[in-house]
């Protein structure tokens, strides 16, 4: 362990500030892949302008050459510094914001039924795209264990694991208190439920790999060219961007949670949600078996969550959960609140170093579920993944490049779904941290 360092405990009262350091304030998954910086020259002309790097752009950019189109993503900075690498690299199926039965309720049977199995579908393709391209991201199937935090919990999630295996065929097993030893090395929880075909992987690694992908098939991706005005016209789009402008036929907003002032009909209906991260310094193997002994995906049941891993590779774990919202990004108590919560549930975790701390930008929706389609002047969009992006943001970009493309299999469960707007979207910013805050005292008050 670390002797000169931001240990746990001192994270989770706040710290001093002799062991600032050791702390990075940056995402740990840039060690392995830093963002590349490297500027290219600006195509007049494209087939497809695709705004916004991350997994949802270069999905589509990937689908889109594979096709023989031309093809142009810009990034306003460098391409990958935003939320795709900075999550937790935990990879669902998608079925994770609403239990069946009130989704059911929210969309009927068959529109249910019809989300339900296009969530599967997104972690089969990401299975296969990784596989198809030869991505090496560390890929792996771990399953996910989710923890229930009260004994009520443990009983709604087993009845919701039934209606997930019966509408969508998705495999699951109960584990009672008693057996929760086997999955986790901590007493906090009542159970849970695992999901053993959920994934994880290197979100930087795989980032970096999309990227070499569309650059090897001839797409140009520029950094440090954001766009600023997309114009219409009678020949397709005008792009204006701080380096300059080109034109394309079509274009892809692909921004999530940094869409901002590029569009009216985006501001309206995404909530920017901060979202922050921590890991450890690398961990003696036998700590880490006690820990994760099946080094799964990890969540729990709360209404402001925490979720966490280990990163087999590096002997390492990775903790995340909402950002700390008193606190700037680059002060260590910005992520106190991620370091108690891992102290609660790991206490021997307590004299072992964080060595990263970091937090990015996730897009929610006010229905909370994803969205894709085209903006009444003809701009195509796929964003709003309320914090499972992962599989949601690859699929979605490979769906609306299929359906700029005007090819049938871009269909999707959600192409028919309103993407709603507020009355008072302006103050949904404001509003993010009382309504967590909120969330917070009712998920310690049992209430």
């Amino acid at each position: 362990m670390s002797t000169e360092s931001w240990t746990v405990s001192a994270l989770a009262r706040g710290g001093s500030q002799t062991s600032l350091q050791t702390l990075k304030f940056s995402p740990y998954w840039w060690e392995a892949a830093p963002p590349q910086a490297g500027l290219k020259p600006l195509p007049a002309r494209v087939d497809v302008a695709i705004i916004g790097g991350g997994f949802t752009g270069l999905s589509a950019a990937l689908t889109l050459l594979r096709r023989g189109r031309r093809v142009a993503v810009l990034e306003r900075g460098v391409p990958g510094f935003g939320a795709s690498t900075r999550n937790g690299g935990q990879v669902g199926s998608g079925n994770q914001k609403f239990r069946v039965k009130r989704l059911i309720e929210l969309h009927g049977e068959a529109k249910a039924v019809a989300m339900l199995k296009d969530g599967v579908a997104m972690l089969d393709y990401l299975k296969e795209l990784v596989t198809r391209e030869g991505i090496e991201c560390r890929f792996q199937q771990s399953g996910r264990f989710r923890a229930a935090m009260r004994p009520e919990h443990y009983e709604a999630m087993a009845r919701d694991m039934e209606d997930l295996r019966r509408y969508a065929g998705v495999d699951s097993f109960a584990v009672p208190r008693a057996e929760q030893h086997k999955e986790i090395g901590s007493n906090r929880f009542f159970g849970g439920s695992v999901l053993p075909g959920d994934c994880g992987l290197h979100p930087g690694l795989y980032h970096q790999g999309l990227l070499h992908r569309v650059e090897a098939a001839g797409g140009v991706v520029l950094g440090q060219t954001g766009a600023e005005v997309v114009e219409p016209g009678t020949a397709g789009f005008t792009i204006h961007t701080a380096r300059g402008k080109l034109v394309a036929r079509n274009v892809i907003v692909a921004t999530n949670g940094y869409t901002k002032h590029l569009n009216g009909y985006f501001d309206k209906r995404i909530v920017p949600v901060g979202s922050a991260l921590i890991a450890t310094e690398t961990l003696p193997q036998a700590l880490l078996d006690e820990l994760v002994p099946k080094r799964r995906m990890y969540g729990n049941t709360n209404r402001v969550f925490f979720y966490f891993r280990a990163v087999p590779e590096d002997n390492a774990i990775v903790w995340g959960g909402r950002t700390g919202h008193l606190a700037a990004a680059d002060s260590p108590r910005a992520y106190a609140h991620l370091a108690r919560d891992m102290l609660q549930t790991f206490p021997q975790l307590a004299p072992y170093a964080i060595t990263h701390g970091w937090s990015g930008q996730i897009g929610y929706t006010f229905d909370e579920l994803p969205h894709l389609g085209t903006t009444p002047s003809g701009i195509h969009y796929a964003m709003g993944y309320c914090g499972t992006g992962v599989s949601r943001s690859t699929w979605f970009g490979h769906k609306i490049a299929l359906q700029v493309l005007g090819d049938k299999e871009g269909h999707t469960a959600f192409d028919d779904i309103a993407f709603p707007s507020h009355a008072f979207h302006a103050f949904a910013p404001v509003m993010v941290p009382v309504v967590e805050t909120w969330y917070r005292i009712r998920d310690t008050a049992n209430i």
